[in-house]
């Protein structure tokens, strides 16, 4: 029983369980709304979470820390609103510095988040409902209340979210869902084999252990506040590359998406645990839901929303309860199997 405990660690049972939800919320769905599952709805879905996991991939960073990033949304309203107040007045732009100038408006705001929390000490959640705040009313200030529309943006902008790369049958996979999954897979890597991924999962899961054993967890911390601006920079361009009309509100409500695909996807609030497929799987099942209950006319905007919260809520339950008590029987459990394995060699040499 404990090698079958042992080789399952509860972050990969969190998923399974995790994709199994998602198969019976398919099922239910395909039985209720006719047509539910073609080619069209799943190239739908595929650009719309294009947005949301990518800043989720960030706010895994963040939270890895044990820290939030709630600017997130108003960055990508920030720089949606620069790069295309750009690519208006100078539309000889190539795409790659429109990319690297929405990666670039990132990470000054992720910069700012980063230097606050981790030098001046602040709290995250203040610092990022601040510059929350701060962000939105510069954009205010910056555009005057002048929306950037469809017409005034390079042919090759407005023509994004519908350009396909290759297709399978009727399904598309679009640009803005390979950037995604290009992304998710980058920061995978990163987490799951450099050093800087364990630096993280230390520096969360026990922040004074780390500092002891020499860890620069200032450092770390701004460099995942830093990233995180950065992907929200980059989400920005895809978010102008998707809708193409940019006002005052653009981005709102990201900050709350993001925060619930990775609490959903089983990123730990309390730092040190969780992985980046878990964060985009989470956003792929809210982002599913959501399409979903749009398609499912039985269910009011209101309760849709009202769901989301509930979801977000048993999520947060579940790891604390059922994951929790999963994390201390497979601690028990490698613990056991250690010392099985170091008494015998004492029983060996009790034969002899």
């Amino acid at each position: 029983m404990n090698k079958l405990i042992s080789r399952f660690r509860p972050e990969q049972i969190r998923l399974l369980f995790l994709l199994a939800l998602m198969a019976i919320m398919i099922g239910f769905f395909s039985i209720q709304i006719p047509g539910y599952f073609d080619a069209r709805f799943v190239n739908r879905i595929s650009t719309s979470v294009a947005v949301v996991a990518v800043l989720a991939v960030g706010q895994t960073l963040v939270f890895l820390t044990r820290n939030f990033d709630l600017s997130v949304g108003s960055v990508v309203g920030l720089t949606a609103y620069i790069v295309g107040q750009q690519l208006w007045r100078h539309p000889e732009i190539p795409p790659l510095a429109a990319v690297a100038l929405a990666i670039g408006v990132g990470a000054i705001c992720g910069s700012i988040n980063g230097l606050l929390i981790a030098y001046g000490r602040v709290p995250s959640i203040i610092t990022t409902i601040a510059t929350l705040a701060i962000y939105r009313s510069f954009l205010v200030e910056y555009s005057g209340a002048v929306p950037i529309t469809t017409n005034l943006l390079p042919d090759w902008l407005v023509d994004l979210s519908r350009l396909s790369v290759f297709t399978v049958g009727q399904i598309q996979f679009r640009v803005l869902f390979l950037i995604m999954i290009f992304v998710v897979l980058l920061f995978q890597f990163v987490l799951s084999l450099l050093p800087f991924g364990r630096r993280l999962y230390a520096i969360g899961s026990n922040p004074d252990a780390a500092r002891i054993a020499g860890f620069p967890a200032q450092r770390m911390v701004f460099s995942a506040f830093l990233f995180s601006g950065m992907l929200a920079g980059l989400g920005g361009f895809m978010f102008l590359g998707r809708y193409g009309n940019v006002t005052v509100l653009a981005g709102t409500g990201l900050e709350f998406a993001s925060v619930a695909a990775v609490v959903v996807g089983g990123v730990s609030n309390m730092g040190g645990s969780g992985t980046v497929i878990g964060a985009f799987l989470g956003a792929l099942f809210l982002d599913l839901l959501e399409n979903s209950l749009f398609r499912w006319q039985v269910v009011s905007e209101f309760w849709r929303d009202a769901i989301l919260g509930m979801l977000i809520l048993a999520a947060v339950a579940l790891d604390n309860v059922v994951f929790g008590r999963l994390k201390n029987l497979w601690a028990r459990a490698g613990l056991q199997m250690r010392s099985e394995d170091e008494q015998k060699p004492e029983v060996a040499a009790d034969v002899r």
